[in-house]
């Protein structure tokens, strides 16, 4: 891994052993890793964090949202619901609101469903490409919104978010406490990723 993501990543680690949460990591083998690269075209950073970081079950939880990082042997399942249907049949039509080929689920709201994902259609110079939200509008198209300029960049987010929790109670999902976390949450965000905050996902 590169010092940017092996810096988010070791905050993220550090940060549920430091609230002594749940947390299990592996390193998938670079047969999985080259096939999944193949299949969903997944650039070298995001599969320089596969094989040194891989998040077996690794779920942020914050007063506002909770995040499960896709292992790599859930990624090809992780699709299912986005790309393609339970039957297996693509989802990709080409038609504007739907579902992009381009578009690789990593993560997933376990809270409210709606998928974080790479758009590797737009790999930058360091082999990596920013993370979207997308949500499901009443027209059944999907509505999409920045959650960080790169996937490394979204890993410190959620370790940032999950740090900050820390100081919520339980960190669980309290509407009461939305409001005063976002508010905190934007400027600890600005200062690693200012279109992530320009684009108010977090905040």
């Amino acid at each position: 891994m590169d010092s940017d993501l092996r810096e988010a990543v070791d905050l993220l680690r550090a940060v549920f052993e430091r609230r002594k949460l749940e947390s299990k990591w592996g390193a998938a083998s670079a047969d999985l890793v080259n096939e999944l690269k193949k299949e969903f075209r997944i650039p070298p950073r995001y599969r320089a964090f596969l094989t040194k970081a891989d998040p077996v079950e690794v779920e942020t939880v914050t007063p506002v949202e909770k995040v499960r990082i896709l292992s790599a042997g859930k990624l090809r399942e992780g699709q299912v619901g986005f790309a393609v249907g339970e039957d297996g049949v693509t989802k990709v039509t080409g038609k504007d609101g739907d579902w992009k080929k381009s578009w690789v689920v990593v993560a997933i709201s376990t809270l409210f469903g709606d998928p974080y994902f790479l758009d590797v259609s737009k790999l930058d110079a360091e082999g990596d490409c920013p993370v979207y939200v997308g949500q499901k509008t009443e027209k059944g198209t999907w509505r999409t919104t920045l959650a960080a300029s790169s996937f490394a960049s979204f890993v410190h987010i959620l370790a940032l978010g999950m740090d900050l929790a820390s100081g919520f109670g339980e960190a669980a999902f309290d509407e009461g406490d939305d409001e005063a976390f976002r508010e905190a949450f934007g400027p600890r965000i600005k200062s690693i990723d200012p279109a992530a905050v320009r684009a108010k996902h977090w905040s």
